[in-house]
């Protein structure tokens, strides 16, 4: 039978062994936490970088093919063809269906549109097209959405010099602010002879982890001369007002001119 004096309490409880272990599982524990902070941080930067890249991929894309519609939209002549959706662009990739994306999605260009028209990805009636929506508030002067460019962002210059895995569709419509009741014209006659020629596009870009953007322009064809072969264009509402000329663009695809400085006298010559 063992007994407990106050002595040997008090060296029981001054003995101090296997404390140093504790103190290091403490300190390993702390550091595990430490490290693993860190690492969620990084993974987070990254994650957040490479959403904003993707991001800003994805609206250039859009912007590019829209600035490809609007060089070819100054060369149509029937603006009623265009609306019907008769007329297209040289930049299209083969006939309207679905298409196989680069990170293994498939886009399909007709639901796509059926999407714009009415919300839904099957057929729209016209009833369904001209109901009247936050996004759609124009009811019977509702744009009617027509296919026009679309194709891998890749293929808008020669082989090699882009390397992008975007995809980028353009629609083009009736301006909504023709008030005649029939998006599928342009009329341009009495009250809406300043919308004659006037048309709306929208170019969306789709690439990976589900990258998507949209921009929109309202688009002018110039009307005084054929030989003026520009465009006049408003961008949604912080850039409108920012086209706002008439000048020749020259063959699609092709330079249109550079500008360089003269060191010696200042002055800018156009090449």
């Amino acid at each position: 039978m063992m007994h407990w004096t106050k002595a040997s309490c008090v060296g029981r409880l001054r003995d101090e062994t296997g404390s140093a272990l504790v103190i290091a599982l403490m300190a390993t524990l702390l550091l595990t936490a430490l490290g693993l902070s860190l690492v969620l941080t990084t993974s987070s930067e990254t994650i957040l970088s490479s959403n904003y890249r993707g991001g800003q991929e994805a609206l250039y894309a859009a912007d590019a093919g829209l600035e490809r519609a609007m060089l070819e939209i100054p060369g149509v002549t029937n603006v009623t063809s265009l609306l019907g959706g008769t007329v297209k662009s040289s930049f299209i990739d083969g006939a309207p269906g679905s298409r196989n994306l680069p990170n293994g999605k498939t886009l399909d260009l007709l639901a796509l549109t059926n999407l714009n028209n009415c919300g839904k990805t099957s057929s729209c009636s016209t009833a369904e097209m001209n109901a009247v929506t936050t996004d759609r508030p124009w009811g019977a002067n509702n744009p009617r959405w027509q296919l026009y460019a679309y194709g891998p962002i890749n293929s808008l210059l020669p082989a090699g010099q882009i390397n992008s895995p975007f995809y980028v569709v353009v629609w083009v419509a009736d301006d909504p602010a023709e008030t005649d009741g029939d998006p599928t014209t342009d009329d341009g006659t009495g009250s809406n002879a300043a919308a004659r020629g006037v048309v709306v596009l929208r170019a969306e870009s789709f690439g990976p982890f589900g990258s998507h953007k949209v921009v929109e322009a309202t688009v002018q064809r110039p009307t005084s001369t054929p030989a003026e072969n520009g465009y006049s264009a408003q961008r949604g509402q912080d850039e409108q007002n920012r086209r706002n000329r008439v000048a020749s663009v020259g063959t699609v695809g092709k330079t249109l001119g550079e500008m360089k400085m003269n060191l010696s006298t200042g002055s800018m010559v156009t090449q």
